[in-house]
This record gives C-alpha cells, sequence and structure tokens, in this order.
C-alpha cells in the first residue's frame, strides 16, 4: 500500500465510519464509544424488543431486547427497546407545525391578483412573497441541522413556533396599516420562511428517534406531508376568505390566530423517550463533519438528491403560479384553487395508502423507479392541460401528480436515512429539503420570467415557463433510474434493528 493509501486508511479508521463488507455484513471500526476491535469477535447478540403500545407489542412479540454478553464477562443487564404512546402526541404537533407553515408561505399565491390590488403593485411583486419564503428556508438550514443535531426535535419545534408566531402578527401589522406596507408583510414572511427548515426537516429525525422500523416511513410521511397539506387549505381556502382587496387584512388575521394556536402544544412536547426504540437508537453518532463527509461520498445521496430537489423544486414552483398559470385560459381564483387542493389532497390520499405498504415491504427503491418517470410524464402532459379550457384536464393531471409527488417523498427520505447510515437523518433530510426549495425559488423566478406579453394569445400565458419544467422534470429521470446502479446500495439502519452483529 503506497503511504498516501495507508494515511487515508488510518484517517477514515481514527474518524470510526461505519462500512460495509462485501457480504453486507456492518464491520465497526474503533474509536467510537469505546468500542475495541477484540470485544467483537467476542461479542453474543440476542434481541429482545418491548414496547408501550399495545398493537405493537403485540406486533414485536417474536422480537427480544438485545443483550451482549461476553465469554469473560458477567452479562449485561438488557437493554430495553420501547416505543411510547407519547410519539403520537409529538408527532401530531409536527403535523399542526408543518401544516400552518406552508399555509403561511401559501397565504397569498391563490389570491395573487387580489393582493396586488390591495397592496397596488403587480401579481409578479405578490409572487415575491413566496420566492423570499423559500430562499428564508436556505438561509435558515445550517442552524436546523444544528439544532435538530444538538437539541434534537423539540429544540427544532420550540424555533419554528417563535418564528410562526412573531412573523404572523407582522404580516397582519403591515395590512393594517395605511396605507398598506408591503415591506412589513414581506418582514413577515420572510419570519415565516425562517421557521419551515426546522419542522419540514425534523421528520425523518423524530421518527428515528421516537419510532421503530416498522413505523418510520409512515410517521415520515404524516409529518412530511403535513407540509404540502397545509399548502392545500391555503390554495382551498384563501380565496374564500378573500373575495375583493379590502378582505386581505382579515384573511392575514385568521391565517395568524390560527398559527398562533397552533404553536401553544410546543411547549408539551417532550425532548426524547426514556429508553431507545430501537437498536439503532443506541447506535454512537458521527459528528457533523463526519456526516457530511459521509454524504458527499456516497454516490447514492447525490443520485437520490437531483430528482427530490428537483421534483420539489418544481411543485414549489407549480404551487406558486398555479393561479398565473390557468387564470389567462379563463379560470377563476377559486377554480385555481381547487386545482392546488386537488394536487395536494389526492396525493395525501395516495401516501396514506402507499406509506404502510412500505412500511412493511420496505421496497423502497422499486417504488421510487416506479414514481419518478410518472411525475415527469405528467408534468409534461401539463403544459397542453390549460389550453383546453376545460377544468377537466388540468384536475386529472394535478391529481395523477400530487398521488406519484407525495407517495414518493416519505420513501425517498427514509430511504435515504438507510443507505446513507450511520450519517445523522437530519443531515441528509435537511441537504435534500434544502435544494428543493432553492430550486423552487429559481423556478419561480425563471417562470416568471418567461411569461407571455400583452400581445400573446392568450394574454401573459405561462406556456414556455411549462415547457421549461417539463423538460426539467424529464432531465431528472435520468439520475433517479441510475440508483442501485451506479454506487453501493447497502442495508444500514435496517440491519442494525433486525440485530445483526456490528462485528
Amino acid at each position: 500500500m503506497h503511504g498516501d493509501d495507508h494515511h487515508e486508511a488510518e484517517q477514515a479508521q481514527g474518524e470510526a465510519i461505519h462500512l460495509l463488507t462485501p457480504n453486507d455484513e456492518w464491520t465497526e471500526l474503533s474509536n467510537m464509544e469505546g468500542t475495541s476491535s477484540s470485544a467483537k469477535g467476542n461479542a453474543n447478540v440476542t434481541i429482545d424488543h418491548t414496547t408501550t403500545d399495545d398493537r405493537e407489542n403485540q406486533q414485536s412479540s417474536s422480537q427480544m431486547n438485545a443483550v451482549v454478553e461476553h465469554e469473560e464477562t458477567p452479562a449485561a443487564e438488557p437493554v430495553v427497546y420501547k416505543v411510547y404512546k407519547i410519539r403520537w402526541f409529538g408527532l401530531m404537533q409536527l403535523v399542526l407545525l408543518n401544516i400552518v407553515v406552508s399555509w403561511d408561505w401559501l397565504s397569498y399565491s391563490p389570491v395573487a391578483n387580489t393582493a396586488a390590488t390591495f397592496f397596488s403593485t403587480t401579481p409578479s411583486v405578490v409572487n415575491w412573497l413566496s420566492t423570499a419564503f423559500l430562499f428564508s428556508f436556505v438561509a435558515a438550514s445550517p442552524l436546523t441541522i444544528y439544532a435538530l443535531y444538538h437539541g434534537g426535535p423539540r429544540l427544532s419545534f420550540i424555533a419554528a413556533s417563535l418564528f410562526i408566531l412573531i412573523g404572523n402578527w407582522i404580516r397582519y401589522a403591515g395590512t393594517r396599516s395605511s396605507p398598506p406596507r408591503f415591506g412589513v408583510v414581506m418582514f413577515g414572511q420572510i419570519l415565516n420562511g425562517l421557521a419551515q427548515p426546522f419542522v419540514l426537516s425534523a421528520p425523518t429525525r423524530y421518527s428515528d428517534l421516537w419510532f421503530s422500523s416498522r413505523g418510520r416511513v409512515s410517521a415520515t410521511a404524516i409529518a412530511s406531508l403535513a407540509n404540502p397539506f397545509g399548502g392545500a387549505l391555503g390554495q382551498l381556502i384563501n380565496p374564500f376568505l378573500c373575495s375583493q382587496p379590502s378582505d386581505i387584512p382579515n384573511m392575514t388575521l385568521y391565517v395568524a390566530i390560527i398559527s398562533s394556536a397552533a404553536t401553544i402544544p410546543t411547549l408539551f412536547v417532550p425532548a426524547k423517550p426514556r429508553t431507545p426504540a430501537a437498536p439503532s437508537g443506541t447506535a454512537p453518532r458521527p459528528t457533523l463533519r463526519t456526516t457530511l463527509r459521509l454524504l458527499t461520498r456516497n454516490p447514492t445521496f447525490w443520485l437520490l438528491l437531483l430528482p427530490f430537489a428537483t421534483y420539489v423544486g418544481l411543485f414549489n414552483s407549480l404551487s406558486s403560479l398555479l393561479t398565473q398559470i390557468l387564470t389567462p385560459y379563463a379560470f377563476s381564483e377559486t377554480s385555481s384553487g381547487i386545482a392546488g387542493a386537488l394536487l395536494i389532497l389526492v396525493g395525501l390520499l395516495a401516501a396514506a395508502i402507499s406509506s404502510p405498504l412500505i412500511d412493511r415491504s420496505k421496497k423502497y427503491l422499486p417504488l421510487i423507479k416506479f414514481l419518478v418517470p410518472i411525475i415527469a410524464l405528467c408534468d409534461l402532459a401539463f403544459i397542453w392541460a390549460p389550453g383546453t379550457r376545460s377544468a377537466l384536464a388540468p384536475y386529472i393531471i394535478l391529481s395523477l401528480l400530487g398521488a406519484a409527488s407525495f407517495s414518493l417523498v416519505p420513501v425517498a427520505l427514509e430511504w435515504l436515512v438507510e443507505v446513507t447510515f450511520p450519517a445523522t437523518p437530519e443531515t441528509g433530510s435537511t441537504l435534500c429539503w434544502t435544494g428543493g426549495q432553492l430550486l423552487g425559488a429559481v423556478f419561480i423566478v425563471l417562470s416568471d420570467a418567461l411569461e407571455a406579453s400583452d400581445d400573446a394569445d392568450p394574454p401573459r400565458n405561462m406556456g414556455r415557463a411549462l415547457v421549461f419544467q417539463a423538460v426539467v422534470a424529464i432531465a431528472a429521470v435520468v439520475p433517479a433510474m441510475l440508483l442501485g446502479v451506479v454506487g453501493r446500495v447497502r442495508e444500514g439502519r435496517l440491519g442494525v434493528d433486525k440485530g445483526r452483529d456490528a462485528g
């Protein structure tokens, strides 16, 4: 071995990075929590799994708790793995926060034309409320990773609640001033945007901390998909709350009251369970620097990041611009809101069906490769949907797009944790969501620039923007199809939870 190679191997060993051997068994390098290589060969692993949840207790009756006994030492105390019913309270609070922060994001987009009249500006300027929100997500991402790593989900919940509480009432103050102050509303919107990563990036960390392998995908799905559900509420409800420009202040007030009420349960969310939910919960956590190195050197991470970020970005752009896309073809703001709601609600229904099935089968990769081409085809078909001037085509295509997109999100996030283990789950999740929010903001700006002129037929249509989005969606299929072909796909966290010997 050359000197450089030998030095690199020693450095990797010193960082205690877990690697897989060719036969898919874990090799644990030394230095993590004082584990010595000599202990590995003598360890006898037995598994016991108990739970305080009656239903999961029945399902897990065949499992036992992991007890490591050494031939030359007395038997150690059993490590009891439990899932607690209180985990549902924390999960529901994460759902609430994701709902209201997304509703805050799309407060004005569904009524962009009405809001433009109220603020004496143009719909393109109103769109910057949505765009600035997404850029705020990117700015807060490093703090999110730090908070989730060092303080866990509860600290993240508290940070998000404070930003939501302050941001909403600043927005309301901006609408109540005379004349209305768009800049003040923008500042409140930025604060709301700073709140989003703290809750949107938290589901994988929360499910990893509180749930066993039998419920993680479903828990991640419930919390992650609550975010677009909030967007659906905004798309559907806000046009009814705001039928004329003078309704903007009251609409903002109603959203502020709901958002403020949703932050109160944060005070009662426990920080962590008394005992770990699964064997992977006792695994040593690498440092953030080591986690970033693990992620950046993993080809599968990049191949998953690219399509995930692209499709999240396209979804954000479509949700923000849907009113501008449809209204040139004689659709009302209410009809556009219904279309946006279908995009999300049908997607939620599809995810509610698919997530429990994936929790049982663990067939992450086949489903990802099945759903990605469907998303691209829906984006392609939507180019011609507004031109039909009938609600049927947009409603059907957006429903299919929502079903495929929403089924993909929790599966991709949980599979990301598996293939990058032992990298911390919140880091990979935050990076993927950050990429999606950043691309969403970029796509909104580019799509707005591609808007047709007043002389076009119909005036100010978004046809070129839809073509651009379809091309990007089709290009993102390529890295998704390379998953499992380029780079090694390994069973990481699942292998630990099944009681596989680490040595």
